[in-house]
C-alpha cells in the first residue's frame, strides 16, 4: 500500500465515508454554481448601471443596480421553474 492509499475501512464505515463525500461534494458543487451565478449578476448589473466610476454610486446607479439585481433573479427563478416543470412532464 502507498503512502497515497485509503485505509481499508469496514464496509459499514467505507459507505458512510463515501456518503459523507459525496454530500459535500454536492454542497462544494452547490456553492461553486452560486458564487458563479453573483459573479454573473455582478458583472452584468456593474456593466449595466455604472458608466462612470467614482468614489460613489449615484442614487442612479444604486437604483439601477438593486432592479437589476432583482431582475435578474426573477428570471433565473422563473428559468429553474420552468425547466424543473418541463423535466416533470
Amino acid at each position: 500500500m502507498s503512502s497515497f492509499d485509503a485505509p481499508d475501512l469496514p464496509s459499514g464505515q467505507d459507505a458512510a465515508a463515501a456518503a459523507e463525500v459525496q454530500q459535500f461534494l454536492a454542497e462544494e458543487q452547490q456553492r461553486a454554481a452560486m458564487l458563479g451565478v453573483v459573479s454573473k449578476l455582478t458583472v452584468t448589473c456593474w456593466d449595466t448601471c455604472v458608466t462612470k466610476p467614482g468614489n460613489k454610486l449615484s442614487s442612479w446607479e444604486t437604483d439601477c443596480i438593486g432592479n437589476c439585481a432583482r431582475r435578474f433573479i426573477d428570471a433565473s427563478v422563473f428559468i429553474l421553474n420552468r425547466a424543473s416543470k418541463q423535466g416533470r412532464q
